[in-house]
C-alpha cells in the first residue's frame, strides 16, 4: 500500500509543479499579449473605473468624467468641446485616444510611474493611483478669438510666444464635440461614421495635420535665403528681375498681381507681394541654398511633436529651375502646416532662432504636485540675426503700408504678410487665402506672438491681397488678445 501512496503522492507533485509552471508561463511570458488581446475585457474595466485627470487651460479644466453607471464605469466629458477639440482630441472607450488625451495618456489615466511616491509603488501597493493633471500653455481668450473669427469656416489658426516656443492658440474650424465619441454603444458608433464621413473633415486637424500650398506667405521664407546666401545684399536696390517673368526652360510666363513690379526692389516685393521677383531670387539662391535655408525653418522634419505628431510641410529636393522659381513662391509642391507658417514668423520675430512650439506647460499629480516641466529649447536657427532685423522692417512696411494693413493694431508694431495659394485642377479652386504675422507692444521687449491663419473657403477674388481681406482681420483678433494684459486665474 505504501509504495502507491507514494506513487500517487510523486504523481501530485508533479502535477501541482506542472501547474505552478504553467501559472508562470501566463503571468511572466504571456500577461502583455493576453493584456493586448481585444477579448479581455479586464483592461478596459481597470482602465475606465476611475476617473481621468484633467486637461487644463490658463488654471481651468477644459475636461471632466461622468460615471455612467456602466461597466466601463467613466466616460469622458469636455467643456466647449469644439473649442479646444484640435488641443485636447477625444477619449474614447471606443475608439481609443488621440492628440494630449492620447500623447499624456500615462498621466491622465494614472498609470505613468513618474506619478507615484517613490519607485515601485505599483507593485508594492497593488493599487492605482488618481489620474494626473496636464497644464496646457493655451491662451483662453486667443483661443476662442481665432474660434469665432474663423465662424465656422474650413480654416485654421496656430499662435506661438516666439521666445519661448509656447503654442498660445491652436484652432481648427469647422470642428466636432469630442464628447460624442466618449462612451460606447449605437449612438458612439453612429457619430463615429457622421464625423468621418462628413464632407467638411470636421475630426481633421487642420493646424498641425493638413498640409497647404502657403503662397506669397512663403516669400518670407525665400527673402531670408536671398539675403543670408547673399543674393540681395541691398533691400531697397533694383533686382534687375523682368516684367513678365518667364519661367526657365519653358513659355509660361508667370504673372503678378500687383503694380509696379519690374525691375522691384525686395522692400518693395514684400510689400506689394511680387510674384517674378521672388520666384526670380529663388532661382538665384539655387536649388541646394533653397533646400537649406527652408530646412532651417523646419520643412522636411518628419520628427517634430508639440506633443502630438506634426505633419511634415514639404519643400522638393530635386526640381528644375521652372519648378523651383514656383516653389520660390509657395506654390508647385511646396506645402506648409498653419503651425509651420507660424513659426516662419516667430523666426523673424525672434532674431532669427525657433523655439521648439509645445503646448503642455507641465503635467502635476491629481494633489497638484508638479512632476514634468516642458522646459525651453531651441528648434532651428532659421536665418542670421540681421537678416531677421530686415525683414521685421519689411513686415512692418506690409502692413503699415502694403497688402497686410488690415492686420494694424493701435499702439503695437505689427509685421506680416499676406498670401494667397492657388490650387485645384488648373488653379481652379477658390484659392486659400493665408496671413503671418506677429506683434509686438510698443513698451515690451520683445513680440508677444506670431500668428498663421488660413482660411480655406476664403470668399476673395484671385489676388494677392485676398489673404489681407479674408485672414488678416482674424490674426489680428488673436494678436490683440495676445497682447492684452493675462488675467489670474
Amino acid at each position: 500500500m505504501i509504495p502507491y501512496i507514494r506513487r500517487a503522492a510523486a504523481l501530485c507533485l508533479v502535477l501541482l509543479v506542472a501547474l505552478l509552471v504553467n501559472a508562470a508561463r501566463v503571468m511572466v511570458f504571456q500577461a502583455e499579449s493576453l493584456d493586448e488581446n481585444p477579448a479581455n475585457r479586464r483592461v478596459a474595466i481597470t482602465r475606465w473605473s476611475e476617473p481621468r485627470g484633467e486637461i487644463t487651460v490658463e488654471g481651468r479644466p477644459v475636461t471632466g468624467s461622468r460615471d455612467s453607471g456602466q461597466q466601463l464605469r467613466y466616460e469622458r466629458t469636455y467643456k466647449q468641446g469644439p473649442l479646444y477639440a484640435p488641443v485636447t482630441g477625444f477619449a474614447s472607450q471606443t475608439y481609443g485616444t488621440t492628440f494630449v488625451e492620447h500623447a499624456e495618456d500615462g498621466v491622465l489615466a494614472g498609470t505613468d510611474p513618474m506619478l507615484a511616491p517613490f519607485p515601485f509603488w505599483d507593485d508594492l501597493s497593488r493599487g492605482r493611483l488618481a489620474g494626473g493633471d496636464v497644464v496646457t500653455t493655451i491662451r483662453a481668450s486667443m483661443q476662442e478669438a481665432a474660434y469665432r473669427g474663423l465662424g465656422g469656416k474650413r480654416g485654421a489658426v496656430a499662435a506661438v510666444e516666439p521666445s519661448s516656443g509656447r503654442i498660445l492658440a491652436l484652432v481648427s474650424s469647422p470642428s466636432y464635440d469630442p464628447a460624442e465619441l466618449s462612451g460606447t454603444g449605437p449612438g458612439v458608433k453612429g457619430a463615429w461614421a457622421r464625423l468621418n464621413t462628413s464632407p467638411n473633415q470636421p475630426m481633421l486637424n487642420r493646424a498641425i495635420r493638413q498640409t497647404y500650398p502657403p503662397g506669397s506667405t512663403f516669400k518670407i521664407v525665400t527673402a531670408a535665403a536671398a539675403l543670408d546666401a547673399g543674393v540681395v545684399t541691398d533691400v531697397e536696390a533694383p533686382t534687375k528681375t523682368p516684367d513678365p517673368f518667364v519661367l526657365p526652360g519653358t513659355r509660361q510666363v508667370l504673372p503678378n498681381a500687383a503694380k509696379g513690379c519690374e525691375d522691384a526692389s525686395l522692400a518693395y516685393a514684400l510689400q506689394w507681394s511680387c510674384n517674378t521677383v521672388m520666384a526670380g531670387l529663388g532661382v538665384e539662391v539655387g536649388l541646394t541654398g533653397m533646400v537649406d535655408a527652408v530646412e532651417k525653418f523646419g520643412f522636411n522634419d518628419r520628427g517634430l511633436t508639440v506633443p502630438s505628431w506634426v505633419a511634415k510641410s514639404n519643400f522638393d529636393r530635386r526640381m528644375s529651375d521652372d519648378q523651383l522659381a514656383l516653389s520660390s513662391i509657395g506654390q508647385f509642391d511646396t506645402t506648409a502646416t498653419p503651425l509651420q507658417m507660424a513659426l516662419v514668423a516667430a523666426a523673424v520675430a525672434n532674431n532669427g532662432e525657433i523655439a521648439h512650439p509645445y503646448l503642455v506647460e507641465r503635467t502635476t499629480t491629481a494633489g497638484g504636485t508638479t512632476v514634468d516641466t516642458t522646459g525651453r529649447r531651441s528648434y532651428r536657427q532659421a536665418m542670421r540675426p540681421s537678416t531677421a532685423t530686415q525683414l521685421q522692417r519689411l513686415m512692418v512696411r506690409a502692413v503699415e503700408e502694403g497688402t497686410g494693413t488690415n492686420a494694424t493694431i493701435p499702439g503695437a508694431t505689427v509685421g506680416g504678410k499676406t498670401g494667397t495659394a492657388q490650387h485645384g485642377l488648373g488653379n481652379a479652386g477658390t484659392p486659400y487665402a493665408w496671413f503671418i504675422a506677429w506683434a509686438q507692444a510698443t513698451d515690451a521687449a520683445q513680440p508677444a506672438v506670431a500668428v498663421a491663419v488660413v482660411v480655406e473657403d476664403a470668399e476673395a477674388s484671385r489676388t494677392e491681397i485676398s489673404g489681407g481681406g479674408s485672414a488678416a482681420p482674424i490674426a489680428r483678433s488673436v494678436m490683440e488678445e495676445a497682447l492684452r494684459p493675462r488675467k489670474t486665474p
